[in-house]
Order: C-alpha cells, then structure tokens, then sequence
C-alpha cells in the first residue's frame, strides 16, 4: 500500500544524516498523500544506519496506523495536529540540531540578520510558548501540534515554513518530504549565522525591511523570479 510514499519518506529521511541535522535517532521525516489521507513516517527509535523503505509506517489522520509492523515516531501526533491544520504542506520534518535549537532552549526566536534567512523566512523565525504542565502530562504531542498551530494563528505556514517549540527544538515542513528536509536544513543554517553574527556584534539589528521583502518575494509568491520556470 502506498509504496512510493514509504520510499518519499525515506529518502527524505535518509537526507537528515547527510545534511548533519540529527544524531542518534533524535529526528524524523513524514509526507502526505492528501488523497488517501495517509501520511508515512519514520519508525520510533529505529537507527538509520539500519532503515529501510519497507520500515516507514503508514498512519491515517486520525493517527491510527494503517500498514507497519514497527511503531511510527513518537511524534506522530505533532505531524498529524500540524497536517490538518496547515493544508498546503506535503511534508514535515522534526531534528534537533544544534543551532536552533539552541534558540528552542533559550526561548528565542532566529532573528532575521541577513539575506539568507529571508530567502527562506518572511521575517524571524517564529517561538511557540511553553506548554503548560497539564498539556506536558497530558496529551503531550497533540499539545505541542496545538501551541504551533496557536503561534501561526496570525502568521502564514507558507511564508514561515518552521517554527522553534520552546524549550525542544525546530519543526520545519514543506510542499513535500525533499523540500521539507531543505527548509530544515535552512533553519539550521540561517540560526548558526544568527548566532556567530550577534557574537561579532551584538547590537546587531534586524536585516532592513525593505531588503527583507525584496529577498523573500524574488522567490516566493506570483511575482518571483528566482530560478527557472
């Protein structure tokens, strides 16, 4: 069943190692068919040295497993919340790389400094709050799907492709798995620059708005231009 989903989930999986955004088993990788309403997703726990396609397990919306002998991620729950809320993602991603984060844990959203975070980000990448400790002791995922979803409440998915859960770690998605896996990567990269530029200066501002605009727009949007058609 859905056996090109299975290998579009594991090959955006398998990319998390290459691009040095996980360690350990400390990430995951899902994608969507939103026809079928299944998703595919990486197995909890599982190593990637050992994983293979036939490993991702297919899961329903209502976050029941439809196909897998293993146990899907432990995060399975966020992806769902995050799925039904956002429509135009194909795919999301879940690491915790270093850089941001570092931000997660000291509850500070990635500045925008540079051209190359508004390449990828309309402005700072955004924080959750802290759940509370009901929502920690009790359905613990969900709620972290929800206080994402709560952040974006006024804010697109579309023009800020990840978040920082507070006191975790970065969320990132995309139209699918492989583009997913790039915002990722991408959030990591521009968190790293933001870090090492407020070292060298840290009264740094904000990237000017207008240069902000103009970045993001050129590739994003009806009136991009950036690449090929």
């Amino acid at each position: 069943m859905l056996e090109n989903l299975k290998k579009e989930s594991y090959e955006a999986n398998m990319l998390l190692p290459i691009y040095n955004l996980i360690n350990l088993t400390f990430g995951n990788v899902s994608v969507i068919d939103r026809e079928a309403g299944v998703l595919a997703i990486k197995p909890s726990g599982v190593s990637y040295d050992i994983l293979k396609p036939a490993d991702m397990v297919l899961v329903n919306l209502e976050g029941k497993v439809v196909e897998g002998e293993l146990r899907p991620s432990s995060d399975t729950p966020t992806h769902v919340c995050l799925y039904k809320a956002f429509e135009n993602i194909g795919g999301i991603v879940h690491t915790h790389s270093k850089f941001a984060t570092s931000f997660a844990q000291a509850g500070k959203p990635v500045p925008c400094i540079g051209t190359t975070h508004a390449d990828y980000f309309n402005g700072e990448i955004p924080l959750a709050r802290k759940l509370t400790k009901d929502e920690v002791e009790g359905d613990y995922e969900i709620e972290t799907g929800n206080v994402i979803v709560e952040r974006f409440e006024n804010i697109s998915p579309d023009e800020f492709p990840g978040v920082l859960v507070n006191s975790h770690g970065p969320f990132a998605w995309g139209t699918d798995g492989i583009n997913a896996v790039e915002n990722a990567f991408a959030m990591e990269l521009v968190a790293e620059m933001a870090f090492y530029s407020k070292v060298l200066n840290p009264d740094l501002s904000p990237v000017d708005q207008y240069l902000l605009n103009k970045h993001f727009k050129r590739k994003h949007g009806n009136d991009a231009y950036y690449g090929q058609k």
